[in-house]
């Protein structure tokens, strides 16, 4: 690798973090050598500063553009291809996780719901199936949840996240405004 102490440092634990993640190590490390790159980098730049083949970096580009993850960018009178990472954080953060939720959250929810359009043929099936619609409605929810996170400006998104554990005194106060006359609380906030 031909780079300063500090990214470099970055890069490997970038590749350790991809291969965790479920990407192999050469594709992190060049992702994370594009987004620290002041310019957008050509393939050759890349080799020379990571030291991998040229066909590494040709697959790992194709990857990383198959996750809609890199932006492609001509410069005036050179015939390569430049590729830059978003500028927004937010937005990669975004773009990962769409397209994590196409990848694998999705199938999990189709298969979820053609295994609960069977009849159960037994009382281990109808036991099962009550499990599978609970995973079902869950993973509905949180899907549910990230739509509506996912239309959020990026500031009103990090007003949410700065929250944290306050959001529960938020909810408390909704309890305490939508409560029943003798202490019962009305758990969906509607007049009774």
């Amino acid at each position: 690798m031909t780079l300063p102490p500090l990214c470099e440092a970055f890069v490997l634990h970038f590749g350790e973090m991809g291969s965790r993640w479920g990407i192999n190590r050469t594709v992190g490390q060049i992702y994370a050598v594009l987004f620290i790159a002041e310019r957008p980098l050509c393939a050759d730049d890349i080799v020379e500063r990571l030291g991998i083949s040229r066909s590494n970096v040709s697959m790992g580009i194709k990857e990383l553009q198959s996750w809609n993850l890199l932006r492609q960018r001509s410069i005036p009178g050179d015939r390569r291809e430049f590729f830059h990472t978003p500028e927004d954080i937010y937005a990669i953060v975004r773009t990962l996780v769409d397209e994590r939720k196409k990848r694998e959250i999705d199938p999990t929810l189709s298969v979820l719901r053609e295994l609960l359009m069977r009849s159960p043929e037994s009382e281990s099936e109808r036991h099962a199936q009550a499990r599978i619609r609970e995973m079902h409605e869950l993973i509905e929810l949180l899907t549910n949840w990230y739509a509506d996170v996912q239309k959020l400006e990026t500031e009103r998104l990090i007003q949410l996240l700065s929250l944290g554990s306050k959001i529960v005194k938020v909810l408390d106060m909704k309890d305490r405004l939508f409560a029943l006359p003798g202490g019962k609380r009305n758990p969906a906030g509607k007049e009774g």
